[in-house]
């Protein structure tokens, strides 16, 4: 992908009903995004699975997800969301195949991306992701320069969104440079948080030397 421009692109994990309000920011300052699912967790209607922070958190219900991410990019995140460096090889590529079929039939678009559990993965892992047909695999690790990955199975993002140096790896990544963001919604737990959130979605947008992609897009296929 050429461009002069700052290529950003975010991802966004879990499948939470946090995920309502990101995306109505999101599509109001037309930013792309991925999303990365567990088709294995989501029950017909949406259910608390966990708390944080004192708040509970709940995965959106297959009744409502079409319409939520209507518009963006979903990547797998495995079907169960387990260690897969801790699962015997076939169980693994169980976990890794099953979750993108599945997620490839309800969506009805093809599933290019996987982000590793726990950003957990070793060499059988990632051999089972490329075979799988995956472009990509996101770890939880950071590198200064997001890409080209060394390897597309082991690809380090810029930084998590509530990186302290968030704005400052914007800006080392300019230039023709990659900005790769990502999070989970739910670490958005208060209205300024929610605020600040807007406002840099609305600075990214708004930057005549950026331009948002799908984390896809940079690849060539």
């Amino acid at each position: 992908m050429p461009t002069d421009l700052l290529t950003v692109v975010q991802c966004w994990d879990d499948g939470v009903t946090a995920d309502v309000r990101l995306t109505e920011i999101l599509r109001r300052h037309d930013a792309k995004a991925t999303f990365n699912l567990n088709a294995g967790l989501h029950e017909p209607h949406r259910k608390v699975h966990w708390i944080y922070q004192g708040q509970e958190v709940a995965r959106l219900g297959w009744d409502e997800m079409r319409d939520v991410y209507a518009g963006f990019a979903i990547a797998n995140h495995s079907l169960t969301h387990p260690y897969l460096d801790q699962m015997p090889e076939q169980a693994a590529r169980c976990e890794i195949v099953e979750g993108r079929d599945r997620l490839e039939q309800f969506f009805g678009q093809q599933v290019h991306g996987f982000v590793y559990p726990f950003g957990r993965y070793n060499a059988s892992v990632m051999n089972a992701v490329r075979e799988a047909g995956h472009v990509y695999a996101r770890t939880a690790d950071s590198a200064e320069r997001a890409f080209p990955p060394h390897d597309a199975m082991a690809f380090h993002p810029s930084c998590h969104f509530l990186a302290p140096d968030f704005w400052a790896g914007y800006e080392r990544a300019r230039a023709g440079g990659v900005f790769y963001f990502w999070g989970h919604a739910y670490e958005i737990s208060t209205n300024a948080m929610w605020t600040a959130f807007e406002d840099a979605i609305a600075g990214i947008s708004a930057d005549p030397a950026a331009r948002w992609a799908d984390v896809v897009e940079l690849f060539d296929r």
